[in-house]
Order: C-alpha cells, then structure tokens, then sequence
C-alpha cells in the first residue's frame, strides 16, 4: 500500500470582533426621543404597547423575544415579524391582530453601530394600529422614518 502523506492542517487564528454580528442575538431596546427633539423624553414604542389590548401588547412580546433569540434575520415568523420594503426598506414591522380583526403594527429597526451596546439591537421605535383592509398613509410611515432618523442620528444611542 502506498503511503499516504499528511497533510499539513493549517489552522487561522480567530478574527477579532470590533462590532456586533448579526447572527448574534439581539437586545430589545426602546428608542427614546432626546430632549433636544422632545422636551418630554417620550418613548414611543413603549407608549403604543401601553395603549394596545393586552392580549397584543403579550403577542407582541412573545414575538419580539422569538425574533431577538433567533437572531431577526433567522427568523421564520409566518408573517409575525416582516422587513419592509420600498421607502421602509431598512425597517421591520412586528404584527398582532387584535380585537374584531384590528391590526397592531410595531415598527423596529436593527442596530450593529450603537456604540453603547455590546449586542445587536432591535429597536422598538414606534407603533401604528388600523381597522381590518385598511391602509396605512404615506404620512403615517413618514412620521416613523422620522423617528428612525432622529435615532441614528446620535451615537451613543438614545434607548430607555
């Protein structure tokens, strides 16, 4: 039998992380608005859970923590957990049905520059609801860009 000659393994050291992965599993942080935009420090995301019924506001919870631990970009959610497109492209939409087929939407962005975290971030910015077959308006997903704006515009991050 002929010998068979070893092959040299070469081994790579481990690269060295300067920032977050997405294949991490992210915090879930809740964007709070700076007092230089908002004198009251509202936090949005917080405010809408606050406001849904609270068998959504508990649906919203299970979701967000499912996708958190996937990490979001695993995440196969039946239709729970979206990214968006168009304009939105960028965003995600958490969603519950409520009451009488009312829909509750939470809007999210993902974070892998918050230079205060050493874990990704999914970002609860803020949420809408409609009746059932209804739309939401082009002023309505403007108002949550704008909010998504305001939050990247600082680092460190403004998060509650």
């Amino acid at each position: 039998m002929p010998d068979r000659k070893r092959r040299a393994r070469t081994t790579m050291p481990p690269a060295v992380r300067i920032r977050p992965s997405s294949d991490d599993a992210h915090e879930v942080v809740y964007f709070q608005r700076h007092n230089r935009d908002d004198a009251g420090q509202a936090i949005p995301g917080r405010e809408f859970l606050q406001r849904c019924p609270r068998s959504v506001a508990t649906k919203f919870q299970a979701i967000l923590t499912q996708v958190a631990a996937a990490p979001p970009k695993r995440f196969s959610g039946g239709g729970y957990w979206e990214a968006m497109k168009g304009e939105m492209t960028g965003y995600f939409e958490a969603r519950a049905d409520g009451p009488q087929r009312h829909h509750y939407r939470l809007f999210c962005r993902l974070d892998y520059e918050a230079t205060n975290s050493t874990k990704p971030l999914l970002v609860l910015l803020t949420g809408l609801d409609k009746p059932f077959l209804a739309e939401f308006s082009p002023a309505q997903y403007a108002s949550v860009r704008a909010l998504g704006n305001e939050y990247l515009s600082r680092n460190p991050r403004s998060v509650a």
